[in-house]
C-alpha cells in the first residue's frame, strides 16, 4: 500500500475499540477495508513515559473488481491508500461563531467520489446484463448485495 510521506496526517478522536479497552479507532473505512487504531503504550526507550501507537489494519479483497458494480471487469491490481481520504470527516457539523450556528465540514474534498474495494453493506449496488429468454434477448438489472438492497 501507499501512504504520502509529505503530508501531515491530522490528530483524530476516535471511539474505544473494546468497551474495557485503551485501544481507539480513529478509522473504520469499511469502502476500503481499512481500520486505523491508537493507544498509549509504554516508551521502549523511556519507560516511565507513554508514546502514541497507531496501528493500521488493511484487508485487501481477493477478487475485488476495477468496478465493483461490474462483475465482468478486471481484477484489481492496484490498491492506493492515503491516510488524508481515509481520515477525512464529511458529514456536517454544528459550530458557534460569534453567536450565530454555521454548519462545517471538516474536509475539503467530500463532493469526490470515494473509490471502494469492496461493497459497502449499507448501499445497494446493481448491474446490468443480457438475459435469454424464449429466444429473445434482455437487458436485465441484478442486485449484487440484496441484503442492502431490500428492506426486511
Amino acid at each position: 500500500f501507499l501512504l504520502d510521506p509529505g503530508i501531515a496526517y491530522p490528530v483524530l478522536a476516535g471511539y474505544p475499540w473494546d468497551s474495557g479497552d485503551e485501544e481507539y479507532v480513529l478509522v473504520n473505512n469499511k469502502c476500503q477495508c481499512v481500520t486505523v487504531t491508537s493507544k498509549f503504550v509504554p516508551s521502549k526507550e523511556n519507560p516511565g513515559e507513554e508514546i502514541l501507537e497507531r496501528n493500521i489494519r488493511i484487508l485487501v479483497p481477493l477478487k475485488a473488481r476495477e468496478n465493483i458494480s461490474d462483475p465482468t471487469s478486471p481484477l484489481r491490481t492496484t490498491f492506493v491508500y492515503r491516510m488524508t481520504e481515509l481520515c477525512k470527516k464529511c458529514d456536517p457539523v454544528e459550530i458557534e461563531l460569534g453567536g450565530e450556528i454555521y454548519q462545517a465540514q471538516q474536509s475539503t474534498s467530500c463532493n469526490e467520489p470515494e473509490t471502494c474495494y469492496t461493497y459497502n453493506r449499507d448501499k445497494c449496488y446493481t448491474t446490468t446484463f443480457p438475459f435469454l429468454y424464449r429466444g429473445e434477448t434482455e437487458n436485465v438489472q441484478a442486485v449484487l448485495t440484496p441484503a442492502s438492497c431490500y428492506a426486511n
